[in-house]
């Protein structure tokens, strides 16, 4: 989508660097080296990032797989065209089995009644399914138990049209080093989960657990593959934990919009809902068209800041659903269309994506997924 694309409606919209992003995966790449896959997770659209142009992108650059949290959200990828083997995260849904056998999508299975009925979808198709099983080693969310592995594995023997072709588990706090004896705790019961599949007769192909925090600090958690899923959107201030030598990561996403109106507000003045900002001095503020319902944080009211014209902006008054005032009075020469950036880089400035989460009291990733479908990606180059 070009500026002229964005005339005739409002602006604005979120710039999404793929350049950014082909570099962010071939940081991956090397830090694994060519013996492991890499699963570009483009789940949540791609972390808000759009997930058919980013996974196409990187489907060019050698992603081997790609990772969803839903049937739905791979088989939107698709119908865009990729082609690569696609996981989901999730499993799939009651009536889905035939659509994911048909689609070539491979199911993440922690229930037994989901593996057979993909086990009656695909002898009634004349195929065998692959699938992954998700081994549940300290994460509490979905996965088979760690201790109940072997009997799950037993089981799983009944059906004869349903092949493990994936062992995998995650991590709860790869990311922190004060948590490290876990994830050695964790990993270890993986093992002991792996060895019982293959005990049982299974013969996995990959057997997969890092995330993007392991992926960098957790080398021996690599196994045959890995799922990175914020580093490729440069979002890793807040996710990879210390390093000896800090991964050369670029953020991925800009937030932008224009200035509507310029208007001078006096001392003793009032901003915003609920008066929440009174001017101590004679100001100029700029109103932009963009507010929470375009996921810029209520939470950033008198709190956050943007860049206009070479500087930084604070945001004065509450952000509202729309539109939000930023105070633009020390920025010499600013005027109505002046371009705005409320997330990302704009020259040699950056509003980092982990500032504004540490703001408002979250994580990178919340804050590009919550950017909403209103808002157009216009994808470059």
């Amino acid at each position: 989508m070009s500026e002229f694309e964005l005339a005739g409606r409002r602006p604005t919209w979120a710039d999404v660097d793929l350049d950014a992003l082909a570099s962010n995966f071939r940081a991956v790449r090397e830090r694994v080296g060519a013996g492991v896959k890499v699963m570009g997770v483009v789940k949540a659209d791609a972390y808000g990032h759009g997930a058919r142009e980013c996974a196409l992108r990187l489907a060019d650059e050698g992603a081997e797989w790609f990772g969803v949290a839903s049937p739905e959200e791979g088989f939107a990828l698709r119908g865009a065209g990729v082609t690569q083997p696609v996981l989901s995260f999730g499993g799939f849904w009651q009536g889905q089995a035939e659509d994911c056998l048909r689609q070539s999508i491979v199911p993440v299975v922690y229930r037994l009644d989901m593996a057979e009925a993909l086990d009656a979808a695909a002898r009634a198709a004349g195929k065998v399914a692959d699938v992954h099983v998700k081994i549940d080693t300290g994460m509490g969310r979905l996965g088979v138990r760690y201790d109940e592995a072997a009997e799950f594995a037993e089981r799983l023997r009944a059906f004869e049209h349903v092949r493990v072709d994936g062992v995998m588990t995650h991590f709860a706090a790869a990311d922190e080093p004060r948590h490290d004896c876990f994830t050695e705790e964790q990993l270890k019961r993986f093992r002991e989960a792996v060895a019982a599949f293959r005990e049982k007769g299974h013969r996995p192909t990959y057997e997969h657990m890092a995330n993007s925090a392991a992926t960098f600090a957790h080398t021996e958690t690599h196994g045959q593959m890995v799922r990175p899923g914020g580093v490729l959107y440069g979002l890793w201030r807040d996710v990879l934990p210390p390093l000896a030598d800090t991964p050369r990561l670029r953020p991925v996403m800009s937030l932008r919009s224009r200035i509507v109106l310029l208007k001078r507000v006096h001392v003793g003045e009032t901003l915003g809902y609920g008066c929440t900002f009174e001017a101590a001095r004679e100001m100029l503020v700029a109103t932009v068209p963009a507010g929470y319902a375009d996921g810029y944080a209520r939470s950033l009211s008198n709190r956050g800041r943007v860049i206009v014209r070479g500087g930084f902006a604070s945001v004065v008054g509450r952000v509202s659903m729309d539109l939000t005032l930023l105070d633009v009075t020390d920025l010499r020469g600013v005027a109505v269309g002046e371009r705005v950036t409320l997330l990302g880089a704009d020259g040699a400035l950056t509003v980092p994506a982990e500032d504004i989460a540490r703001t408002v009291g979250t994580l990178s990733y919340e804050i590009t997924c919550g950017i909403s479908a209103r808002v157009p990606r216009r994808h470059l180059p």
